[in-house]
C-alpha cells in the first residue's frame, strides 16, 4: 500500500473528477469551494487535501486556518469577562487553529468504501505537518455529527479530545401542505403563528420574488440586510463577503435560489438557499430591522420557505446554527455537532480541554441550557 498525499491551496488546481469521486455528494462540493476561493473570505486560509493509494484517490477533505475565538459561543456577562481577557492576553482567547471541515457547515470527509480509517490517519498526519510549517499550535476536526462517530474514534488514540459545539438544525418535510405542517406543531406554537399571520395577511402587501441570481441593484441592498443580521447576532462564525452572493449563483447554476421580500418595492428581507433534488439549505439571510419585528418577517419568511419546499418536493430542510428559540417552536430537530481538537504540546491539552468545556456554547445559549435541563437536548 503506497499512500500519497497532495495538498492544494485552490480547489481549481484539483481535477474535479478526482474530488467528486470521493467527496460526499453535498451541495457544498467542488463548485461551492470554488466560490469560497474566489470571493475572499479573509477570515480563512483554505487548504484541500487529497489522499491517494497507488495513484488512485481514496479520500479528500477541505481544511482552513483561522484565529478561532474560544469564547465564540459565550454570551452575556461571561462575554464581557472574556473580552477583558482578550484585551490583556489576546493570544489566550483567539488561537490560530487548522480545522478539517468548512467554516459554515457541518464537517464532511470523502473516502472510498473501507478506507475511512486510512484517510483519517492520513489527514491527521498531513494537518500536523501543515500546522508545523505554518506555526499553528492546534489542529481540529470541526462540526462532525454522529455519522462520523466511529470513523473519528481513532483520533482519541492520537491525543484528541471531543467537545460540544453549537448544534445545527433541520426538518424532515413530509407534509401535504403548509396547514398540515402548522397542525403538527404544539398548540401554543400553532396559536402564536396563526395570530402573527392574521396581523399581517390582507393588511400588509409583502411581495416575494424568487430568482436564480441577483441584479446589480439588488446585490448591495441584500448585503446591507445581511450585515444588519450579522451585527445583531451574539453567536456566529464567518462573515461572507459581498461578492460571494453574486459568484455563488454563477458557479452553481440551478442549485441557488434567492428569496426576496419587498414592501412597496423596497427590499426588506432575503434568503440565499442551496437546493438539490431533495435537499434545501437555508444558508444566509438578512432583514431590515426597522420593520422586521413589526411585520413578523422571520415567520413570514419561514412560511414561504417551508411552503416552497412542500410544493417542490423537497424532503429535508437544513437551517444551520443560531437563533434557536424560534427554531425550537417551529419544531426543527437539533443535531449535535462536535469538535475534535488537539494541542501540539500534549502537556497543554488538559488546559485547552478544560477551557473549551467551560466556554462551550451549551453553557451560555439560553435555549440550549433549557433543553439540557429538561433532558430534551439530543446526544450521540
Amino acid at each position: 500500500m503506497a499512500i500519497e498525499i497532495k495538498v492544494f491551496k485552490k480547489i481549481e488546481d484539483i481535477p474535479r473528477h478526482e474530488w467528486d469521486k470521493v467527496y460526499p455528494k453535498t451541495l457544498e462540493g467542488y463548485c461551492f469551494l470554488k466560490t469560497l476561493d474566489e470571493t475572499g473570505f479573509d477570515q480563512f486560509e483554505f487548504r484541500y487535501i487529497l489522499v491517494y493509494d497507488n495513484d488512485s484517490v481514496i479520500g479528500a477533505a477541505p481544511c482552513f486556518f483561522m484565529d478561532f475565538p474560544l469564547d465564540g459561543g459565550v454570551q452575556g456577562t461571561a462575554k464581557k469577562f472574556t473580552g477583558v481577557i482578550r484585551k490583556l492576553l489576546p493570544s489566550f482567547i483567539d488561537i490560530k487553529v487548522l480545522f478539517c471541515g468548512l467554516p459554515m457547515d457541518r464537517g464532511e470527509i470523502g473516502f472510498t468504501d473501507g478506507r475511512g480509517p486510512d484517510v483519517v490517519r492520513a489527514l491527521c498526519n498531513t494537518m500536523e505537518e501543515i500546522a508545523h510549517e505554518e506555526k499553528t499550535k492546534i489542529i481540529a476536526f470541526k462540526d462532525f455529527d454522529s455519522r462520523y462517530l466511529n470513523m473519528l474514534e481513532p483520533l482519541f488514540k492520537e491525543g484528541f479530545f471531543r467537545i460540544e459545539n453549537l448544534p445545527t438544525t433541520g426538518m424532515k418535510i413530509d407534509f401535504a401542505d403548509f396547514e398540515s405542517y402548522i397542525s403538527s406543531l404544539s398548540p401554543a406554537s400553532r396559536y402564536d403563528l396563526r395570530r402573527k399571520f392574521r396581523r399581517i395577511d390582507g393588511k400588509i402587501d409583502i411581495k416575494l420574488r424568487i430568482s436564480d441570481r441577483l441584479t446589480d441593484e439588488e446585490l448591495p441592498v441584500i448585503y446591507g440586510l445581511y450585515m444588519q443580521t450579522v451585527n445583531k447576532q451574539e453567536l456566529g462564525f464567518e462573515v461572507a463577503p459581498q461578492e460571494f452572493f453574486r459568484s455563488i449563483s454563477e458557479n452553481m447554476p440551478g442549485q441557488v435560489k434567492y428569496f426576496l421580500w419587498r414592501i412597496d418595492g423596497k427590499l426588506i428581507a432575503f434568503t440565499l438557499c442551496l437546493i438539490s433534488q431533495n435537499h434545501f439549505i437555508d444558508l444566509y439571510l438578512g432583514f431590515d430591522y426597522s420593520v422586521a419585528h413589526k411585520y413578523h418577517l422571520y415567520f413570514i419568511r419561514m412560511r414561504d420557505l417551508i411552503g416552497w419546499c412542500i410544493n417542490n418536493g423537497i424532503k429535508y430542510y437544513e437551517m444551520g446554527v443560531t437563533n434557536y428559540e424560534p427554531k425550537r417552536r417551529l419544531d426543527f430537530d437539533f443535531i449535535p455537532l462536535y469538535i475534535y481538537a488537539r494541542h501540539k504540546k500534549m502537556i497543554l491539552n488538559p488546559v485547552l480541554r478544560a477551557l473549551s468545556v467551560f466556554l462551550s456554547p451549551g453553557n451560555f445559549e439560553p435555549v440550549l441550557k433549557k433543553m439540557r435541563k429538561e433532558g430534551t437536548f439530543p446526544r450521540f
